[in-house]
């Protein structure tokens, strides 16, 4: 039989179980009203990785403890993650209200049925995570919602005098991507802030397409990151008009092409491959260059595997574009390893309805290409991807266009009524007829760009957090010299310059942290650099002798002492720069 006072009495005997060593061994929660990280969890993994110099944002987000991976492409965000998403998204509620929108919360599940209406459930059953109740209904895991707020739309806006409306959410996304990778940046499950528009007339939602636009850039300004907006092609959304949004990163998946002396820019998919008289006719074979060593030939097969293209270009133009090639011959197949060996293998058997033909580049237009076996398609455009020396379709002026690697981050649409139209959302216009609502689609990867933004700023010492969006704005990190009430002196200060709104239209309001973990003064300023907040405030050495703080920028490379009474003021102006 057991007694449970002896039992207790055995306990309290072992050191380790005394509740005075209980206390020294766990967390000490302050529940001052106050930020500190003895009471915020920030698992950080400590020590530098083995390979530190190759180390990927998401290897650093996880390090930092921003996140975790649940699944293949699916992750969980953990409070210095969250921070950061919250933030993005409180900029976003701020530049949808400057263009009118209202915030709305749509369900994650879409019934099949609206998908087949408005013709986009074929061809996209791979991109899809289905589910289906116990009474056979189908449905999805949505990965963009325009089917379902047309329909709701729909069903309660009958009269033109109910528009313009403009409807967002930032909600969670779903896409079975074949090869989930780079952690957030391409994921299964993903958030997303999306604006559907909704108006009269043509010429009304192109005005709010460009009212968008303009917010968007309000937003990305605020971020003080290099971005750039493309033309872009609509692809499976629809719609005839979209531009995208890029940070520019050589992390990037996606190929911008702009021009340096003008305001044109592409995504590397719309590039039409202009020529500038420039290029016309300066191909000339001679003795020493005989025609053929100034050609490159690439064969291609149909799809229907009757036709053998072969692409000719010149032998100093680069690599193919094979975005142009695919729009200016749809049943062209690049996929397909070794297409003269296939197609050797159908002449052999002889069949039936089989062709040549050659796909001549503009520069070469002037020269004797003729295909004796077949037809021969000259285009007046060039077939390789831009180079150095290429023309900007835009200005005409040549060697002015550059390719930028970038990550997209952002996307506008001009649907019309792509969706308005199958799904039946119509109004009554101002001469009693109905007519179908023009609509437009906007959306901002919300995971994407905090993905984004931490490869774009990080280096070997840790993550950088833009300032607007950084967990906390500054972190507090005293020695054992200063005391509790000097910490909390500091703190104070700055938290009553935010609450007065002392931050200027550039400049956050500060959000301070203080780290009154029992932990030495250099595993904290190594934990605050991996973490990346954009202020390090140290109170320190200086502190004791002159009363000053020592504020660290790593961004910036800023190092500096600055006196109590000019902190506020120091933040400010560079935080204007962050």
């Amino acid at each position: 039989m057991y007694h449970f006072n002896g039992l207790n009495t055995s306990l309290r005997s072992v050191g380790r179980f005394s509740p005075s060593n209980l206390s020294r061994q766990t967390r000490s929660l302050h529940l001052d009203g106050r930020n500190r990280l003895s009471s915020f969890w920030t698992p950080t993994q400590t020590g530098s990785p083995t390979h530190a110099s190759q180390e990927d944002s998401h290897e650093l987000l996880v390090r930092a403890g921003f996140l975790r991976q649940a699944h293949s492409g699916i992750f969980h965000l953990l409070p210095l993650g969250l921070r950061v998403q919250n933030k993005i998204e409180g900029l976003i509620d701020k530049h949808m209200f400057s263009v009118g929108a209202t915030k709305v919360s749509l369900s994650s599940i879409s019934s099949e049925e609206l998908w087949q209406r408005s013709g986009r459930l074929e061809g996209r059953d791979s991109e899809f995570l289905r589910l289906q109740d116990r009474k056979g209904a189908k449905y999805l895991l949505s990965p963009t919602h325009e089917e379902e707020i047309t329909e709701i739309v729909a069903n309660a806006v009958k009269s033109y005098k109910d528009l313009p409306l403009r409807l967002y959410q930032v909600t969670r996304k779903y896409r079975d991507e074949a090869r989930p990778r780079q952690g957030l940046l391409r994921g299964r499950e993903f958030l997303m802030k999306d604006l559907y528009t909704f108006d009269v007339t043509e010429e009304q939602a192109r005005q709010t397409y460009d009212q968008v636009r303009r917010a968007y850039s309000a937003f990305l300004d605020e971020l003080n990151l290099p971005y750039l907006v493309a033309n872009a092609d609509s692809g499976s959304m629809g719609g005839n008009l979209s531009h995208e949004y890029h940070l520019a990163s050589a992390n990037g998946e996606d190929n911008i092409i702009s021009c340096k002396q003008c305001d044109y820019s592409s995504n590397e998919e719309l590039y039409s491959g202009f020529l500038g008289s420039q290029e016309l006719n300066h191909i000339k074979p001679s003795t020493e260059q005989p025609l053929g060593s100034l050609l490159n030939s690439t064969s291609f097969i149909s799809k229907d595997k009757t036709t053998l293209f072969t692409v000719i270009t010149p032998s100093q133009g680069g690599p193919l574009n094979i975005h142009l090639l695919k729009k200016l011959h749809p049943d062209l197949d690049t996929s397909i390893e070794d297409p003269i060996k296939i197609w050797t293998a159908l002449r052999s058997k002889s069949l039936p309805n089989l062709s040549e033909t050659h796909i001549i580049d503009g520069r070469l237009a002037h020269l004797p290409l003729a295909n004796p076996t077949g037809s021969t398609k000259t285009h007046s455009v060039s077939l390789t991807a831009p180079s150095e020396t290429s023309t900007c379709p835009s200005c005409h002026r040549s060697g002015s266009l550059q390719t930028s690697t970038a990550i997209e981050i952002g996307h506008t649409f001009h649907l019309g009524t792509r969706y308005s139209l199958p799904l039946n959302a119509q109004v009554l216009s101002a001469n009693n007829k109905l007519a179908p609502i023009s609509m437009g689609c906007h959306g901002i990867g919300v995971s994407r760009l905090l993905a984004a933004a931490a490869s774009l700023l990080m280096d070997q010492k840790g993550l950088n957090w833009p300032l607007k969006i950084a967990p906390f704005s500054a972190t507090i990190v005293a020695a054992p010299a200063a005391s509790a009430e000097d910490v909390a002196k500091v703190y104070d200060l700055l938290a009553s310059a935010s609450q007065q709104g002392t931050g200027t239209q550039s400049m956050a309001p500060l959000d301070v942290a203080i780290d009154d973990r029992d932990r030495p003064l250099g595993w904290k300023l190594n934990d605050a650099d991996l973490i990346g907040y954009p202020f390090i405030l140290v109170l320190g050495k200086a502190w004791k002798a002159r009363g000053a703080v020592e504020v660290q920028c790593r961004r910036l490379g800023v190092k500096e002492e600055v006196q109590l009474e000019s902190l506020v003021e120091r933040l400010e102006e560079m935080g204007k720069k962050l």
